[in-house]
């Protein structure tokens, strides 16, 4: 990591959550962990010794709320923005938590690709520095804090389709053929192909083929994406 690097602190009560989000954050590009506290007293113990310029805070502390601890924090001129990893969902909570500067949610249980991308559009509003030419520049910088909705599906394709075909290939840790799939979601060898291809197209899946048949070689379609910390 270079001087550069954004330091990350991850306040977390749960031990094996904590090492998760560690590890994870730990593993974006232009990322770095500098430390990990378990309560608020520690959090603050923490960042009177240690720069930190990004907080991964957990709401339910064993010794005092989340957003208590961002509120001391800015009363003592710390500066760090926050990103709230939390299993709340109250709505009035994340209000408050924008009112003290909280820039982004993540709910638990999540995905390391879900992190990534939080991280990554934080790391791009952070480099938006300088003094923005108008109103458009500013959009733009506060945009990439924002998460897309999801992309509009090929024609042809169903929500609930494609939900089927991916639980069915992320339960098949060794892959499976199109024909396979097909037959475990109860559709046709080639509507399942053209789901499995849409997996690969966007990045959730890998084929390889598969040889010794004759003819053309069948493809083996096998899951990406790992698994979410603290559930699945």
């Amino acid at each position: 990591m270079t001087g550069d690097a954004i330091r990350v602190l991850v306040v977390e009560d749960d031990p094996v959550a904590a090492d998760a989000h560690a590890l994870y954050a730990g593993r974006v590009p232009g990322f770095t962990v500098v430390g990990v506290a378990h309560s608020r007293t520690a959090a603050v113990r923490l960042l009177e010794r240690t720069p930190v310029d990004l907080i991964l805070l957990d709401l339910y502390l064993p010794d005092g709320y989340g957003l208590q601890l961002l509120r001391s924090l800015r009363a003592a001129g710390h500066a760090a923005d926050v990103i709230a990893v939390t299993s709340a969902r109250d709505l009035a909570v994340v209000r408050e938590g924008v009112s003290l500067g909280v820039v982004q949610y993540v709910l638990k249980p999540f995905t390391f690709a879900t992190l990534r991308d939080r991280l990554a559009r934080y790391a791009e509003f952070r480099a938006a520095v300088g003094e923005a030419s108008g109103q458009d520049e500013v959009d733009r910088a506060l945009a990439a804090l924002r998460t897309p909705q999801p992309a509009a599906l090929p024609k042809g394709l169903s929500g609930p389709t494609l939900s089927a075909v991916t639980r069915t290939l992320r339960e098949a840790p060794a892959g499976l053929t199109a024909a396979e799939a097909g037959t475990a979601v109860g559709i046709s060898r080639i509507t399942a192909r053209r789901y499995l291809e849409h997996l690969v197209t966007t990045g959730r899946a890998e084929r390889t083929p598969q040889y010794g048949q004759v003819g053309r070689p069948e493809f083996q379609y096998r899951w990406l994406t790992g698994p979410a910390p603290g559930g699945r």
